[in-house]
């Protein structure tokens, strides 16, 4: 179509509020919100994590609190990770698959609390429960086994789907564990639990806020870039998530986020499945020391870009900011 000036001011539309309502082409809504949220140990327990401003580790009956507030705010899903107790944390990261651990007693009283009314997303993979950090089962040389890694993490998603997970998400980048957990799935009992595949997650620099509020960063030996993937490389990403949603993934997410758009992208004009990103700590810490220094309004930062999540594609975005957004876009 040929367009030209003054036939065509780009500007018409933009020239009202209501106009500029009417012909935006990206919502975003509470509902494509997925809140992480962090358990602890104990009761009435509330550990600001301090690098992350505004967020903390909560006892379960701080992370019930958290997951009525989200349904009150019309986000639909929580995502919980576990502050592991040092004592309990081994070689073999065994608690992650003991039914009495701290993950499961959250799942159990989040689904007591609010039913069908809140999804609980739990994270499939050792970090929260080793002695050393590492994703999975370490051998002498230090290096990540694979396949003894994978029958472990069945294990793990089994126990979280007994204890009432909804949708559980292998974020270990092991070879071969999405079809594995989703044949223990189907064998198990539970072929209604969704799994939302971490299936492009690099080896990041924006990790370290993360591993501070689950406990694992001072623990960690050495770097995860035998498992995790190269930031240089998005052709093996799409490898990927191929194979992922080969293996049975219902779902499949970009991590970290705003630093892989094109990733996103990718994958959702490749694949006929939701693209989920996580805006991980990194992420979110950035925006909240910068607009603290003065660089720019803080909610103005935040949704602008979570609307980039959604312009690139995403189904949802797991945020931090989650509660904040909410409350805005519900103003």
């Amino acid at each position: 179509m040929d367009r030209h000036f003054p036939n065509t001011r780009m500007r018409r539309g933009r020239a009202a509020a209501w106009s500029r309502a009417m012909l935006r082409e990206t919502v975003l809504t509470p509902a494509d919100l997925i809140w992480p949220l962090f358990v602890t140990d104990g009761q009435g327990v509330e550990e600001p994590v301090k690098s992350l401003p505004g967020v903390s580790r909560w006892s379960v009956d701080g992370v019930v609190a958290r997951a009525r507030e989200a349904v009150s705010l019309g986000i639909p899903c929580v995502a919980v990770f576990p502050n592991t107790p040092a004592g309990l944390r081994s070689d073999d990261g065994a608690e992650a698959y003991s039914p009495d651990n701290l993950m499961c007693h959250a799942i159990r009283a989040i689904k007591d609390a609010c039913g069908d009314d809140l999804g609980v997303l739990t994270d499939v993979a050792l970090d929260p429960y080793t002695s050393h950090g590492q994703d999975g089962l370490v051998d002498a040389k230090g290096y990540v086994g694979n396949d003894d890694t994978v029958a472990v993490l069945v294990d793990q998603a089994l126990n979280q789907a007994a204890a009432g997970a909804d949708i559980v998400a292998p974020s270990d980048m092991m070879d071969g564990r999405v079809k594995a957990i989703r044949m223990a799935l189907e064998m198990g009992g539970h072929p209604n639990v969704q799994i939302m595949a971490y299936a492009a997650k690099y080896a990041s620099a924006f990790y370290g806020p993360f591993r501070d509020a689950v406990g694992s960063g001072g623990l960690l030996k050495g770097d995860k870039k035998t498992y995790q993937m190269d930031p240089a490389n998005g052709d093996e990403a799409m490898a990927e998530i191929a194979l992922d949603v080969a293996e049975g993934a219902d779902s499949v997410m970009v991590k970290p986020g705003l630093a892989y758009l094109d990733i996103v992208w990718r994958a959702r004009q490749r694949f006929d499945v939701p693209v989920f990103a996580y805006q991980v700590s990194g992420e979110y810490a950035l925006i909240e020391i910068g607009a603290a220094a003065g660089v720019g309004d803080r909610d103005a930062l935040l949704m602008e870009k979570l609307i980039a999540f959604k312009r690139a594609g995403c189904a949802g975005v797991l945020t931090y900011h989650a509660p904040v957004a909410a409350r805005l876009l519900g103003a």
